[in-house]
């Protein structure tokens, strides 16, 4: 069960922490969570756990915590503000992957131990990383509008229902297509085949939507939350 019980710290901790950000550093704390949320959930999926008898990806609980960075500053700041914080995401991803390209062109020396680590970690294949950013930015985009769209809606009313629309919906999408470009390919298009049998495809999808469902579901408290540090804290921004 030490694997269980780590994945809900680990959901509460990534939850308090964009709180904490936000409490001292306002948006700036919002927009640095996300630009570090999205380095840390790339390097996360590269390790695979088993949590209440599935096999998983990490990375699940902390990239599902975006969706929650713009459903608060579309809730408290508005659309422009959101979209602000989906486009710093995507630089990010887009920024750190070629740098690292560039260090891990480098020769280490022969003192060097580390480099094959990095080599490990770093070394993404172009189909992972081009699915990964499709993925990204469609759902996130597909996240704000939708927030927005519900607020006007519900004229502003049921927090809890706009945050849960948005954000469920929006994370099917992004199972969707990182999971069709990255495993299913276009049959043979650009070299990219099939990489599981079907079977292998669906178990990932399945579970890794469940994990990320949760995730949805459990941040809710914490938008309630994040209202009452904007009323108290930023009522005048």
């Amino acid at each position: 069960m030490i694997n269980e019980i780590l994945w809900i710290v680990l959901m509460i901790v990534t939850f308090i922490g964009i709180l904490v950000a936000y409490r001292f550093f306002g948006k700036i704390g919002l927009y640095s969570w996300m630009a570090v949320a999205i380095i840390l959930a790339n390097i996360q999926v590269m390790k695979t756990v088993r949590i209440f008898f599935w096999v998983t990806a990490l990375g699940n609980v902390v990239y599902g915590t975006t969706f929650l960075v713009t459903d608060i500053l579309s809730e408290n700041y508005g659309l422009k503000e959101a979209k602000k914080a989906v486009w710093l995401g995507f630089f990010m991803m887009i920024a750190v992957t070629i740098i690292m390209q560039i260090c891990l062109a480098f020769v280490p020396d022969v003192t060097d131990t580390l480099n094959p680590a990095l080599v490990q970690i770093f070394s993404l294949l172009p189909r992972i990383t081009i699915a990964s950013l499709i993925a990204y930015i469609v759902s996130q985009l597909h996240d704000v509008w939708a927030f927005e769209f519900w607020k006007k809606i519900f004229k502003g009313r049921y927090l809890w229902l706009r945050n849960n629309f948005s954000t469920v919906t929006s994370q099917l999408i992004d199972n969707i297509i990182f999971t069709w470009i990255a495993f299913v390919g276009f049959f043979g298009l650009f070299g990219w085949e099939q990489v599981f049998s079907w079977s292998v495809i669906m178990q990932i999808f399945v579970v890794s939507y469940v994990m990320k469902f949760i995730v949805s579901l459990a941040d809710t408290p914490f938008i309630y939350l994040s209202k009452a540090i904007k009323n108290r804290y930023y009522s005048k921004d």
